[in-house]
């Protein structure tokens, strides 16, 4: 079972580094598109959009990470 759970963990750990990428790459293409966007342009671009998406994406691995290393630690006590 703890095998498992470290194979999830790992799983986890890599979704929120790709998760971590993917918004600072948009972060970057939404600076970027900012200096270039009509002024009389409202709301939010698609490129902020895609960086508040996968910075929440981030935080809900990572708490999912955090709760099955609270599973492991359960399991092997």
């Amino acid at each position: 079972m703890s095998t498992l759970l470290v194979i999830v963990i790992v799983a986890l750990m890599i979704a929120v580094v790709i998760s971590l990428v993917r918004g600072i790459i948009a972060f970057l293409n939404s600076t970027k598109e900012d200096l270039n966007r009509d002024p009389n342009e409202t709301g939010p671009s698609k490129n902020q959009q895609m960086q508040n998406r996968m910075m929440f994406n981030r935080i809900k691995y990572q708490a999912a990470a955090v709760l099955v290393c609270a599973l492991l630690l359960a399991f092997t006590r």
